[in-house]
């Protein structure tokens, strides 16, 4: 969405950082909470500060004991066979394999996950997972233990900073995105048992012993397909996701375990 497409959307006035905090405070985000943000800047109209003004806000509803967590993707840092959007001719696979930079946390750019998680991820003093494709960025006083020890394997997985949300009793607010950017499901998946499950093998460039390593990893092959379907039932079926408007766009906010535990339920029953 352009800039001009953004004042179009935007009812009445444009969103302040005072605005969105009173939108927030309204949709139910409460001090101290672990708050895992899905997002899309220009789903809420033209912002008076862009993403700066969203994080600022954030952090000031959550407040000095609360912990703000985006994830930091990068999924152009990863094995080439692998990508679809777009994809690259074969015969580009074997250099992209050999050259492409190392994973750092403090430098590699987001890649689709939106201006205000790439905004957030520079923050001072925002922690950053290690997992070369799938980190998350995280502050707050529990900003160690969700970002910390981010296994390889398996990276959405048990260990993996969606899980320690869990262990935290977190919550998951979508801002201006639908079910489909909620990554808690893949959590879900991972837990879940259902015929079609497989895994894959995947590949990064990290660093190890200050040395550029090309390295192997496994995961599930995840679908997202039917993600949507899955959060409009569990919020259909437990009244426990908030809705309300956020600047000119609108929030979902939900707990982020009972999230996970229901979607494995649901994936189990339903999945082939």
């Amino acid at each position: 969405m352009s800039e001009v497409d953004a004042i179009n959307k935007t009812r009445g006035l444009p969103a302040t950082v005072d605005s969105l905090e009173a939108d927030l405070n309204r949709l139910g985000i409460t001090p101290g909470t672990v708050l895992l943000v899905h997002s899309s800047l220009s789903s809420l109209g033209w912002v008076c500060g862009g993403p700066v003004a969203v994080v600022l806000a954030l952090e000031s509803v959550l407040g000095s004991e609360g912990t703000l967590v985006m994830p930091s993707h990068t999924g152009d840092v990863s094995e080439p066979s692998h990508w679809k959007n777009p994809p690259v001719p074969e015969s580009w696979w074997k250099t992209i394999r050999e050259s492409m930079p190392a994973y750092d946390s403090n430098f590699t750019p987001t890649r689709g996950m939106g201006a205000i998680a790439e905004g957030f991820r520079g923050r001072e003093g925002v922690l950053r997972s290690s997992h070369p494709s799938e980190s998350f960025a995280a502050r707050g006083p529990k900003a160690d233990a969700v970002v910390d020890n981010h296994s390889l394997d398996f990276p959405t997985g048990d260990q993996s900073p969606l899980a320690r949300i869990y262990d935290l009793d977190g919550t998951v607010l979508l801002l201006g995105v639908d079910y489909l950017n909620a990554t808690s499901l893949h959590l879900a998946e991972y837990r879940a048992n259902y015929p079609g499950k497989k895994t894959k093998q995947r590949g990064a460039p990290i660093t190890v012993e200050d040395k550029r390593n090309w390295v192997q990893f496994q995961d599930f092959e995840w679908d997202d397909s039917d993600f949507n379907l899955i959060g409009k039932d569990f919020a259909d079926s437990t009244g426990l996701v908030k809705s309300g408007p956020i600047g000119s766009g609108h929030g979902l906010l939900m707990p982020q375990r009972q999230l996970v535990d229901y979607a494995q339920g649901w994936i189990e029953k339903n999945r082939r």
